[in-house]
């Protein structure tokens, strides 16, 4: 099996719930929505699944705002990239993957210019061999291609195999072993999906994915 790794973004390298908050906190504040406007905004917005176009329209008509939907999102794109930080332990650790002869990647699902401005200003996109955006190439996790095009973007070929990290069971773990690599999962706090099948792996964040990787593959 080659050594390459293919990394989700958001709840994986990136902690998105915690810039999310920030965000809610913000935005409340500056339309003097209040507290349980941030608490419902967090709520709304279901772990970033909701269609963004959707989850927009309804802030829009929740809180009887002026702007558009489009306007909004816009606005949140632009501004959740200065909220997310990578943890100095994982950028390090992915370059020390790196340097140990791997080939390393970021698989995300999102628009082009949120997900790449997170994973430069984050300092990800130094540390990594290529990124794979969802809206950038047509295509979505857990549809096969999107793994076989990160794979060749890292210079490799996704039929010698490899492993996919992710937090998501259906994105990242099935769509991850619908492309014939092995999969860790990253639980944070949550219980694995009664019927799904399970990772190879399981492992609390990524930092110890990349250590399970560099110290035993």
């Amino acid at each position: 099996m080659q050594r390459l790794a293919l990394f989700d973004l958001d709840n994986t390298l990136v902690d998105r719930q915690l810039a999310l908050s920030a965000w809610a906190m913000e935005f409340a504040d500056d339309r003097g929505l209040g507290r349980e406007a941030v608490r419902w905004l967090i709520a709304a917005d279901g772990q970033g699944l909701r269609p963004r176009d959707q989850f927009f329209r309804e802030v829009r008509e929740h809180f009887g705002l002026t702007q558009c939907a489009g306007e909004l999102w816009a606005g949140f794109r632009a501004r959740m990239p200065d909220l997310v930080r990578c943890e100095p332990e994982v950028l390090e650790g992915l370059s020390q993957l790196r340097a140990s002869g791997w080939r390393v990647g970021i698989v995300s699902n999102g628009m082009a210019d949120n997900q790449l401005a997170k994973i430069q200003r984050s300092g990800l996109g130094e540390r990594v061999d290529a990124c794979c955006v969802s809206s950038e190439v047509g295509v979505r996790k857990p549809d096969v291609r999107i793994f076989q095009l990160a794979a060749e973007r890292c210079g490799t070929v996704l039929g010698a195999g490899g492993w996919m990290v992710g937090d998501n069971p259906e994105h990242d773990i099935a769509g991850g072993r619908a492309a014939g690599l092995r999969t860790v999962w990253i639980s944070g706090q949550l219980v694995w999906p009664r019927g799904e099948l399970p990772a190879e792996r399981t492992v609390p964040n990524a930092l110890a994915a990349i250590r399970l990787l560099r110290d035993n593959f």
